[in-house]
């Protein structure tokens, strides 16, 4: 490789479409890539949208958009890292009660924290296509926000240090928990969407939407002064992208239009919930140069 790559700092964890960026089959002659030192990535997103510690990197969708709505400095990549279907991500335990999306209401619902990007995805998804008032559940949580000056709406409590999701779940102090991929094969656990799949499928008919998970961002003045290595940054994601091979329905499309309808839906879910305070636009989360990328 060229002696005079120029370094760039970058917070990337290793998934499917990332291993052959990671692990070096993919590289460039322009830059090197020197990863933080963070295991499991999200826990360095707080020092990303606090201090803006990396050129480059992943973070949770949810977190982009509130460190956005801030004056975080950074902008999207339009080259999302990981998506997926959320509406079996919320269960309940079926020996002590049968629960559909309306039950909820008055009930105890844990999730990791109220700003997890699963948790905003199935709120959303249970207010606007199951009607149900998220005002009259007490979600219990356990981590803060990464957002600097976030305050939780009223009905959010702290569970104690130590406590496991799946846990209270099944000794009954949570009527229901968002699990998503932490979700164990246990029959006792049943979803509260009573037909995740097929209703995931007709609301992706239907909208077009794929829920991103974690996207790629970079900072504000990286892009302005280096334009040729965000360039370069978005060819190498697409290149690793290509030899992971991935069959059946992209969830992870590249380009500003493919995910309009997904930003659109998750800013509005932000703002429904009260996690940012105005609706961003699709094309502010972007700046001249990464919305020009396809």
């Amino acid at each position: 490789m060229n002696a005079i790559q120029t370094p760039i700092s970058i917070l990337l964890a290793e998934y499917g479409v990332t291993r052959a960026l990671k692990n070096g089959e993919v590289a460039s002659p322009l830059l090197r890539l020197d990863y933080a030192d963070y295991e499991p990535s999200n826990r360095g997103f707080k020092t990303f949208v606090r201090d803006a510690a990396f050129d480059a990197g992943e973070l949770a969708i949810v977190t982009f958009l509130m460190a956005k709505a801030r004056g975080a400095p950074l902008v999207l990549v339009p080259a999302p890292i990981s998506g997926r279907f959320q509406h079996h991500c919320i269960a309940y335990n079926a020996e002590n009660r049968t629960l559909a999306p309306k039950d909820l209401e008055g009930k105890r619902v844990g999730v990791r924290a109220y700003t997890q990007t699963t948790g905003v995805w199935v709120r959303g998804i249970l207010q606007n296509e199951y009607g149900v008032n998220l005002d009259k559940i007490e979600w219990v949580c356990f981590e803060d926000a990464h957002v600097e000056g976030y305050a939780e709406p009223k009905n959010v409590t702290r569970g104690e240090k130590g406590q496991k999701l799946v846990d209270m779940l099944l000794d009954g102090s949570l009527d229901a928990a968002m699990l998503g991929s932490n979700m164990p094969d246990d029959p006792r656990l049943k979803t509260v969407i009573r037909d995740p799949q097929a209703d995931a499928a007709a609301w992706f008919e239907r909208t077009g939407v794929i829920p991103l998970n974690h996207v790629f961002v970079v900072r504000e003045d990286f892009s302005r002064d280096r334009p040729d290595l965000v360039r370069e940054l978005y060819r190498m994601l697409k290149e690793s992208k290509m030899q992971a091979g991935l069959k059946g329905l992209d969830t992870r499309p590249y380009g500003v239009e493919a995910n309009r309808k997904t930003l659109e839906t998750i800013i509005h879910y932000a703002w429904q919930q009260g996690l940012i305070e105005r609706q961003l636009e699709v094309d502010q989360l972007f700046d001249d140069v990464t919305r020009s990328l396809a």
